[in-house]
């Protein structure tokens, strides 16, 4: 980094390259590619964040329990729900 005199070099040589009256214009035009250089990248982090937020999974529903499997040398018992609410899945054909 340019201690206290390297930079008084720098603003002189500036000085003589542009003159004094394109210094304040161009220190303007630096300031306001500064902010929205940082408006920019702001606008990114804001936007990984949604991103990330939007991929994380989601915890999966619980399905209901489904009956115990028989034990050989018994029969099979019947499940205590009707049979049009045993499964979650419309009743037809599917694809």
């Amino acid at each position: 980094m340019p201690g206290g005199y390297e930079w008084l070099i720098i603003i002189a040589v500036l000085l003589l390259l542009f003159g004094a009256k394109k210094m304040p214009e161009m220190a303007r035009s630096v300031g306001q590619s500064a902010r929205v250089f940082k408006g920019e990248m702001k606008g990114l982090k804001d936007d990984d964040a949604r991103n990330r937020q939007a991929e994380e999974p989601k915890p999966a529903q619980e399905l209901p329990s489904a009956a115990p499997a028989p034990q050989q040398g018994s029969a099979p018992q019947a499940s205590a729900q009707p049979p049009s609410q045993a499964t979650d899945r419309p009743a037809g054909p599917t694809a």
